[in-house]
């Protein structure tokens, strides 16, 4: 554990606003911290970049995000780039870094039918990462990837004021739904931080009920792990969102920042 004599400095990362329900449950467990979210909108998605590009990308974007917020710790938010850029990051930066990876392990323990489904990036479903996380936790189970090619984008307009179709959500959730030998897919991960943004539209239309993990509580535990519990009675303090495109956010997205105790701070081109 870091000791901590003040209210440390976190920084939570993503390419968009996925990242917004890691925030959430950061701040519920440490909301005596001082917080500043970065979205990488110039770079956004994550997930259709080409590999080497997006590591340089993210260790240039974070080295700016340091030196300018000397945070405590870093949130990655994003499976993306977790699963990618974690050991880059860890090697370049002092500041401990807490990443987002698919939540396979309590997934396939929990899991009755012993059929599980990964729903992803194109790109973090065909990670190395992903693959020994299956064969490290799979606990007997049969589990299905699914890389889906659009609904971070639909996540993001959703949040935007933009909403999805329920034809264009199901389009790209029903591969996740498998039935082998009388049983059913009764778990499904959602390996990208943008998904839980949907979770009430996805628990509307899954074709049976499913259970979705979200990796977002396990992440918040991991972060009292290292910066210990919150303060007795202290206030929570002002968060700031920032984004590297520069543009200012509508009224439609600083209401729904809003709602998660983020006010749209001084954004910068990068």
């Amino acid at each position: 554990m870091l000791a901590m004599t003040s209210a440390p400095a976190i920084l939570v990362f993503d390419s968009g606003l996925g990242g917004l329900t890691v925030f959430r449950e950061v701040a519920a467990a440490r909301p005596d911290a001082r917080y500043v979210y970065a979205a990488d909108d110039a770079f956004f998605p994550y997930g259709r970049r080409d590999e080497a590009a997006l590591v340089a990308r993210v260790l240039e974007v974070m080295g700016q995000l340091i030196a300018a917020h000397r945070p405590d710790l870093v949130v990655i938010a994003c499976n993306t780039a977790s699963t990618l850029v974690l050991p880059q990051l860890r090697a370049e930066f002092k500041v401990p870094f807490v990443g987002t990876v698919p939540a396979i392990k309590p997934a396939c323990a929990a899991s009755n039918s012993k059929l599980v489904t990964v729903l992803g990036t194109e790109a973090t479903v065909k990670r190395e990462y992903t693959y020994a996380l299956i064969r490290e936790h799979g606990n007997n189970c049969a589990v299905t990837l699914i890389g889906s090619p659009r609904l971070v984008e639909l996540a993001e307009a959703e949040l935007r004021g933009n909403s999805a179709s329920d034809a264009e959500i199901l389009a790209e959730m029903t591969p996740c739904f498998v039935e082998a030998e009388r049983r059913r897919t009764d778990t499904v991960v959602l390996a990208c931080t943008h998904y839980p943004l949907l979770l009430q539209r996805l628990e509307k239309l899954a074709l049976w009920p499913v259970n979705f993990v979200d990796p977002a509580p396990a992440i918040a535990r991991r972060v009292v792990d290292l910066l210990g519990p919150a303060r007795p009675s202290a206030n929570p303090l002002p968060a700031q969102a920032i984004f590297t495109s520069g543009k200012a956010p509508t009224t439609i997205l600083a209401a729904a920042l809003a709602r998660y105790g983020l006010a749209a701070g001084a954004s910068a081109s990068v």
